[in-house]
């Protein structure tokens, strides 16, 4: 043992973490709270056995969950012992269960040359299936069959073993299909995500040669965010590590959110009683957050069951208290966290790239984005792309911009095929040859000649092209009729239904994101159905072209700049660090998830209270939670009920602004009942009022409501450039113009 070179390593670490570091022999478990410097313990845990134990690193496995981890560890180690990092063996589980079958994969027949199928090729594989088992794939959606069958394996049932569990008829529909998507991959060469996994257990669980060959490579395994762990890594992990038994394990069971990737939470839970003799090791120091903020994190997660108590505590200072913001909606939340992190640049130094917008659903980013584009600040989504540039929005659009406009070329370029319906690239390409040779008469125009057939000179479609085109035609002559009579939500329905795109996204791989954000457009439409129908069509649609035309600027002013505000899901934050914080949408069915919600199952609403946990832990310096009195949800505008989560934070350490409106899940005193003997007052303004307003211009009075406690009126305006907004008169500042 060098004594220089273990002072070097453990001179900069707290006891616990030192502790840590020491503890090589046997299984340990490391229990990681947040912010409590985890990567620096295994970085230098790894480093006390290379510097210190004299043990070669060959013979040290370090397994995490993502390619960006991986690297950060890699490079944080290389600091540590140099070029000696080149190796180890550390990746991702993924990578390390590709080399083992590239190695020793012939043994149970997965050829050493397999190719490794990404999500693409297994969605089009299994379109391939349910097409070959005779199914209808609305019924039997393949992103939902692949998820099945994702499941076994991440359970590690064999499709024989899969097919003896099957209890119902969709069970046994997908166990036919899993079989035949065993036997394509096979036939291929392939293999996919899960088999990485999966395979090398089979392998190393009927292989003994192989599994001592592995068990001897290795004389100490480690594994980070063990909490993410599904059945087939903690086998695979337990199999590697099961001679010497020297397997470090770090996580932290307060941040598993991961089930719906089949994440397992009870890996960490019972890895004392799997491993009788381990060493459990708390780190619960946390040098990223305030104690303001961790207190109140903690008193959130400590309600969960499922979990094992730590002592958390902050090196920083107390700090500010938690603020809980009610907002009237959604807009108005948005407004406020553009209006608080403007506040926060110009008075208290801060720069935009220290703030992040977390959320629990991408679609919830629209508003914000909207906000940010008015206001002018420049901000970058992690882990998608803008609302605006989200295919199927600029999808959903194109349907609208063609119905609006039947001579726009490029966007009915962009969805007569879309879903597929048989009208292919040469159809087009001989359809607009023939409007150019007719002065450039619109695309469309041609579309319908040659749906007619009658005149002679009408283009020369392919016989099998003619039908899908006078569908198409026929289709969109139906919706145009219908655009005249219907308000503006029964009409973004029937787009939806009658050109098959809803059914269409049914069937995508991200299924529910997907539909999320077309919802969240129909949010947008809704603002403008007071308005008659034409007129409402109209001013959503300019109002569509302001915004993304907004955020194309936005994109293009703050190009090549690092200071913009972040947005990202809470599950995307995880890992991720900011000195402020906002969590939005803290409301029941947003955050915990109507899912959730609805299912009845503890296990799962301990899991968004996880989440949540999560989120706030991001926030180094200020945390933000805001709430929506009011939001447009699948179509209703009404109210909401602020989260349960919130009122599990302790009042000395939030600062609450109480709603304004009685009547919501939160307020900690209780609202006096409106007054119903209240003589009605006179509504300040009609409808058709014009009217002015300090941040938006000018506009017209569509709507003048009184509130549910009759105290004020709720004016809903639909202003030049900036869309429709709903204000409480007595607060807006409205002035009549004449």
């Amino acid at each position: 043992m060098t004594t220089a070179a273990a002072r070097d390593i453990l001179h900069n670490l707290n006891e616990d973490q030192r502790r840590a570091v020491e503890a090589v022999d046997g299984p340990v478990l490391i229990i990681a709270g947040p912010g409590s410097g985890k990567t620096r313990v295994i970085t230098h845990r790894i480093a006390y056995l290379v510097r210190t134990l004299g043990v070669n690193p060959r013979r040290i496995l370090a397994v995490t969950f993502t390619n960006r981890a991986a690297r950060e560890m890699r490079s944080r180690v290389e600091g540590l012992i140099g070029d000696r990092a080149g190796q180890l063996t550390m990746g991702t589980f993924h990578a390390f269960g590709a080399r083992i079958l590239r190695e020793y994969g012939e043994e149970i027949h997965v050829p050493n040359d397999f190719v490794i199928y990404d999500q693409d090729d297994q969605t089009n594989l299994m379109r391939r299936v349910v097409e070959a088992e005779g199914l209808d794939p609305r019924t039997y959606r393949p992103a939902a069959l692949l998820d099945a069958v994702s499941g076994a394996k991440n359970r590690m049932q064999t499709v024989g073993e899969y097919a003896s569990h099957a209890g119902n008829r969709y069970e046994r529909i997908v166990a036919s299909c899993y079989d035949r998507y065993e036997q394509y991959l096979q036939a291929a060469h392939a293999v996919d995500f899960d088999d990485l996994l999966m395979k090398p257990v089979l392998l190393l669980r009927s292989n003994v040669d192989v599994r001592e060959r592995l068990q001897n490579r290795y004389d100490h395994v480690m594994v980070d965010e063990w909490q993410d762990t599904n059945r087939a890594q903690y086998e695979l992990t337990s199999l590697v590590a099961g001679k010497h038994q020297s397997l470090c394990v770090v996580g932290d069971p307060d941040q598993s959110i991961y089930a719906w990737r089949h994440a397992d939470i009870e890996n960490i839970l019972r890895f004392e009683r799997d491993f009788p003799e381990t060493q459990t090791i708390p780190l619960g120091r946390n040098y990223r957050s305030t104690s303001t903020i961790v207190d109140a994190a903690h008193a959130l997660v400590k309600e969960n069951k499922d979990r094992k108590e730590i002592e958390l505590t902050a090196a920083k200072g107390t700090g500010r208290p938690v603020i809980i913001e009610p907002t009237d909606d959604e807009e108005y939340e948005a407004l406020y966290v553009a209006e608080e992190i403007e506040r926060l640049v110009a008075d208290d130094k801060m720069r935009y790239g220290d703030c992040a917008i977390m959320y629990r659903t991408n679609a919830q980013s629209r508003a914000f984005e909207d906000s940010f584009n008015r206001a002018g600040i420049r901000y970058r989504i992690i882990g998608g792309l803008r609302f605006w540039e989200r295919r199927e929005i600029r999808d959903v659009v194109a349907y609208l911009r063609v119905l609006r406009n039947p001579f726009d070329d490029i966007s009915l370029l962009r969805i007569v095929n879309t879903p597929t319906r048989g009208i292919g690239r040469r159809t087009m390409d001989i359809l607009q040859q023939w409007a150019e040779a007719n002065n450039d008469v619109p695309l469309y125009a041609a579309m319908q000649v040659a749906a007619d057939g009658q005149e002679s000179r009408a283009p020369s479609l392919p016989a099998q092209s003619i039908g899908p085109v006078r569908a198409f035609v026929q289709m969109m002559s139906e919706l145009l009729e219908a655009l005249q009579g219907e308000d503006v939500l029964e009409f973004f329905d029937q787009v939806l239904a009658k050109t098959g795109y809803r059914d269409f996204l049914e069937e995508d791989e991200n299924a529910e994101d997907r539909l999320d954000n077309v919802e969240e457009l129909r949010n947008v439409a809704a603002q403008y159905q007071a308005l008659p129908p034409g007129e409402a069509f109209a001013a959503f649609l300019d109002q569509v072209a302001l915004s993304t035309d907004l955020d194309a600027a936005i994109r293009e002013e703050g190009s090549g700049r690092q200071d913009a505000v972040t947005l990202i899901t809470l599950h995307q934050a995880k890992g991720l660090e900011f000195p402020v914080a906002f969590i939005v949408g803290c409301e029941e069915e947003l955050l915990p998830h109507i899912r959730s919600v609805e299912s009845g199952d503890p296990a799962e609403m301990e899991e968004e209270r996880r989440l949540c946990y999560v989120g706030m832990t991001r926030a180094m310096e200020r945390l933000y939670m805001t709430y929506a009195l009011r939001r447009n949800m699948r179509g209703q505008y009404g109210p909401r009920k602020a989260s349960r989560f919130l009122q599990s934070l302790p009042d000395n350490l939030v600062k609450r602004r109480m709603p304004s409106l009685s009547g919501f899940y939160g307020p900690r005193e209780p609202m006096p009942e409106p007054q119903l003997d209240v003589p009605k007052a006179p509504a300040p303004f009609r409808p058709g009022d014009h009217v002015g307003h300090a941040r938006f211009g000018q506009g017209v009075v569509v709507a003048c409501l009184e509130t549910p406690t009759r105290d004020d009126f709720e004016v809903t305006v639909a202003f030049k450039g900036q869309g429709v907004k709903r204000l409480l008169a007595g607060l807006a500042g409205l002035e009549k113009l004449n």
